[in-house]
């Protein structure tokens, strides 16, 4: 119909407008709200079982919700007490927005749309997610001196649950690497507790878990409710992060942890001789921690060491702060990661098993994502993280572990330039020039033919609060 957004988000729509800039130019239709949807909240782990609330607008008791994701994953919506619709999010094997429709008959019509932001597990708040109490036990356990109970935690008031499932997920991709047959599979394996009360803790003591289920070694927990079929996708529920399943490995495991994983170690090492070489085509890491932090074009704060929150670098001790280059290499999808110690300097693989490592899958994963090895963190910890417990952290092998992972140094770094624009307005271009140009209008700022970057700024005298300009102009970046 002509003057609504139903099925025309994004689009005009007669008279009015459906698109997000309608609102601050104050020409939406009418019903933009109700059919162009807002979310609270608006973003969650990658996982899936979010919640999420559709907001200003209401729905009959009776309508049977389907949200749909990406066209292509269905999850079942309700309706609550205050007519208020419910989605929950999906499993997705990739981060960022993804856009999602609504239907309120049961899937006959999609008319409302929307988008959610699936994030990386580790930037989820806290409160979103399964806390594992003692969390170094949980992935050395089985080793000499750790064992005992287990303890994890959740927000009981998330779920609106009497009993709860806790239930065990592992990850592995299968296939032939680098090619169309390698896929990422997230698979339910076994309930550690049934129908336990929701009252926030669970407690257990971990068995050895028996093949073929022993062979899954990196996973993550999920609570959901115990009205929900075991292993069910895509249901309300909160996860763990991703963590080596070392509590759950087969008896040999225990039984001689060191020896069990020396001979995981060699066998990854056999197979990453048969791979392709990615250390070629990533970037050189900045010389110097305040290099690090100064190039946030082209590096980003490592989520597990960082030195705003207090410096805690499990898997780097005499680390400080690591950062990771936010794109990855452009054919293998590799990741970068740089370490500095208290001095700046950086920590090189050579000199410490604390050193910068390089990634076979980057941690944040990367564009189309949803193949490995760009699965964000799972891939990774495939990869590059349950591979450093076989050879550095079960074993004292990490010679075998740095002969694939060795940091790179800072030879081909090249500090990023800086353009600058102020004043009335005054220009200091990436190669240095300054010049000042006072014509108003819209002009290219930047225009070049590598990745396709056009900047483009409007001119235009800055006005006072009566409507008289200034004498002299201001630039504005679009």
């Amino acid at each position: 119909a002509q003057n609504s957004c139903e099925s025309h988000c994004g689009q005009l729509s007669g008279d009015c407008s459906c698109q997000p800039t309608c609102e601050s130019l104050k020409e939406c239709c009418a019903d933009y709200r109700q059919f162009c949807l807002q979310i609270s909240p608006h973003s969650g782990t990658l996982l899936g079982g979010a919640d999420f609330i559709i907001l200003n607008t209401t729905f009959d008791p009776a309508s049977e919700l389907v949200c749909r994701f990406n066209s292509e994953i269905d999850t079942k919506g309700y309706v609550d007490n205050g007519n208020r619709g419910h989605c929950v999010s999906p499993l997705l094997y990739e981060s960022g927005w993804i856009p999602f429709v609504v239907s309120s008959d049961n899937g006959t019509t999609f008319n409302r749309h929307g988008t959610w932001l699936a994030v990386h597990h580790s930037k989820v708040s806290t409160e979103f997610q399964i806390t594992l109490h003692n969390a170094t036990e949980w992935q050395y356990y089985g080793t000499p001196n750790t064992g005992g109970s287990l303890t994890m935690s959740w927000d009981a008031s998330l779920l609106t649950a009497v009993t709860v499932n806790v239930e065990l997920w592992g990850y592995r991709e299968t296939g032939e690497a680098y090619s169309d047959s390698w896929n990422p599979e997230l698979r339910f394996l076994y309930s550690l507790g049934k129908a336990v009360p929701n009252n926030g803790s669970f407690t257990f003591v971990p068995h050895c878990a028996e093949k073929p289920f022993s062979d899954w070694e990196i996973g993550a927990l999920r609570v959901s409710s115990s009205m929900n079929d075991e292993g069910a996708r895509d249901v309300a529920a909160l996860w763990t992060g991703v963590h080596a399943l070392a509590w759950h490995l087969e008896e040999k495991f225990r039984k001689d942890s060191a020896a069990w994983a020396y001979d995981k170690c060699i066998s990854w090492h056999e197979t990453e001789q048969k791979l392709p070489d990615f250390l070629s085509e990533i970037a050189d890491c900045p010389c110097t921690l305040a290099q690090s932090r100064a190039d946030t074009g082209r590096f980003h704060t490592d989520y597990g060491c960082d030195i705003e929150k207090g410096s805690v670098c499990t898997y780097h001790p005499g680390a400080v702060h690591c950062v990771r280059a936010i794109q990855a290499s452009p054919k293998y999808g590799a990741g970068q990661q740089c370490c500095y110690d208290h001095t700046g300097a950086q920590i090189l693989t050579a000199d410490s098993i604390g050193g910068s490592i390089p990634d076979r899958g980057h941690d944040w994963g990367s564009p189309p994502y949803r193949k490995p090895p760009r699965v964000p963190e799972v891939s990774h910890w495939l990869y590059d993280v349950i591979t450093f417990y076989y050879c550095c952290l079960w074993s004292d092998n990490c010679h075998y572990y740095f002969t694939h992972r060795p940091s790179s140094d800072c030879r081909t770094y090249r500090p990023p330039r800086v353009g600058v624009v102020f004043g009335d307005p005054h220009f200091i271009t990436l190669d240095g020039s300054t010049y000042t140009f006072n014509g108003k209008g819209e002009y290219y700022l930047l225009n070049t033919t590598y990745k396709a970057l056009t900047v483009q700024v409007r001119t235009e005298p800055v006005s006072l609060e009566n409507g008289e300009y200034l004498l002299h102009r201001e630039a504005t970046v679009d």
